[in-house]
């Protein structure tokens, strides 16, 4: 892996319940000296302004709150993901990595100028209530988002536990907004949980990913390599990203030694590149990656990787589409910067931003949803058949308890996973349809 420069790295969506993910870089940058005396007279009429407003005002003002303001500005008027983080927040920050946290348990970005979820995570309040991935949230109790920069957002969703928010929610195809009054709970995130499915598949659920994923993830694989699986399904969709270096850890695990897994470039056009370790076991199954619009950034990363080497077929729908790297870099008082300072790009050079990954084979639950709709009103008509009730013997099976380690069905209304466990059912076949990068 190429030698890691900054402070912290960070490649994730944005959260509202303040899941800040953090990677560490270590090295120095360099401020260009030539800039200095343009760089004085801004800041003397800065302080011009600050010394006004102390003076003038018509209510008392206490100067760290109109310098943090003006930092707060400063940042939100670079792009939607760089931010000023107080002391209070920076330190939240470093905890929440951990995969504990208060909140609602929504993972928010900013798409098209709007306050958009990315997916909220399972198990969770947000998820329980029936937020979705897409949805585009307007107000926070009575709080307009637009005046607000994604910081802020967090902050007025956060609260102590048992406590409520108000979200009004702009969801496509509904004409009017959604209202959810969701009380706050500790979230806590088991990020990798795997499965055997029917045919003996192996499948694996990657939440998000924080510092243990990678070795969570090398844990599950093992487990389903000794039940001797014939293919392997990697599950990323709403998964909003995380840790740099645990995208890394995770793709590295399927490919060979010092292969490209991603590069980042900022402005003075040097290129990190980050390739797959030679400690990997290098799992080499028949593989498919899922993926969705809630699929941003670090999952990205991975699904790209898996696909520009070969290593997998990509299903599901166009991932989210969040390019951009941040760094965490920490001040003087204790607080800190979010500060954008490159773009991703995929082993063939290819940046997602704004663009997303591409999968191999589309399947859209809404386009299918349409079209049972439009079988439904086929029924109504007397064209199709009714549908048969279930016999006693197998309503007496439905009730036996499971075995947690036979392989389990897949449920009926999950048409991309049911897909892909089907692809790998007859992948020799499919094989020959895509031929390795």
């Amino acid at each position: 892996m190429a030698k890691e420069r900054f402070s912290t790295v960070l490649i994730s969506g944005l959260t509202l319940t303040a899941i800040l993910f953090v990677g560490i870089f270590i090295g120095k940058g360099g401020d260009q000296t030539g800039h200095a005396s343009e760089s004085y007279e801004e800041l003397q009429v800065f302080a011009e302004v600050l010394s006004q407003v102390k003076k003038h005002y018509v209510e008392e003002t206490k100067t760290k709150d109109l310098v943090q303001g003006a930092l707060r500005g400063m940042l939100a008027g670079l792009d939607p993901h760089s931010s000023f983080m107080t002391t209070d927040m920076f330190k939240e920050m470093q905890v929440e990595t951990k995969g504990e946290f208060g909140g609602l348990g929504i993972q928010i970005g900013i798409k098209e100028n709007r306050l958009t979820v990315i997916a909220p995570i399972e198990d969770t309040p947000a998820f329980a209530a029936g937020i979705q991935s897409g949805d585009t949230i307007i107000k926070v109790d009575e709080i307009p988002t637009k005046d607000l920069t994604l910081m802020e957002a967090v902050q007025h969703m956060r609260g102590p536990r048992g406590t409520s928010v108000t979200l009004t929610v702009f969801r496509e195809g509904l004409e009017e907004p959604l209202v959810f009054t969701i009380t706050r709970d500790i979230i806590k995130i088991q990020s990798v949980r795997s499965k055997l499915l029917e045919g003996n598949v192996g499948y694996v659920r990657l939440s998000q990913f924080q510092e243990a994923s990678s070795k969570d993830l090398t844990k599950e694989l093992e487990k389903l390599t000794a039940k001797d699986i014939q293919g392997l399904i990697l599950d990323l969709r709403n998964n909003p990203g995380g840790l740099l270096t645990a995208a890394v850890g995770v793709s590295e695990q399927f490919l060979e030694a010092g292969r490209l897994v991603v590069s980042i470039q900022g402005r003075n056009e040097k290129k990190i590149e980050y390739r797959s370790g030679a400690n990997s076991k290098h799992y080499e199954y028949p593989m498919i990656v899922l993926v969705n619009h809630g699929s941003a950034s670090a999952s990205e990363i991975v699904a790209a990787a898996m696909q520009d080497w070969g290593k997998a077929v990509v299903i599901g729908t166009t991932s989210f589409g969040k390019g951009s790297v941040q760094t965490i870099l920490p001040l003087s008082d204790g607080s800190g910067l979010r500060l954008t300072t490159a773009k991703y790009y995929t082993p063939k050079g290819k940046s997602i931003h704004s663009i997303g990954v591409q999968p191999d084979i589309v399947i859209d639950p809404k386009a299918i949803q349409v079209t049972k709709k439009e079988a439904g009103k086929d029924k109504k008509d007397g064209k199709t058949a009714k549908a048969k009730t279930p016999s006693k013997s197998k309503s007496k099976e439905s009730k036996a308890p499971v075995d947690p380690d036979a392989p389990q069905p897949v449920p009926p209304e999950d048409v991309q996973l049911l897909k892909a466990v089907e692809m790998l059912k007859s992948w020799k076949v499919f094989e020959q349809l895509r031929p390795a990068a």
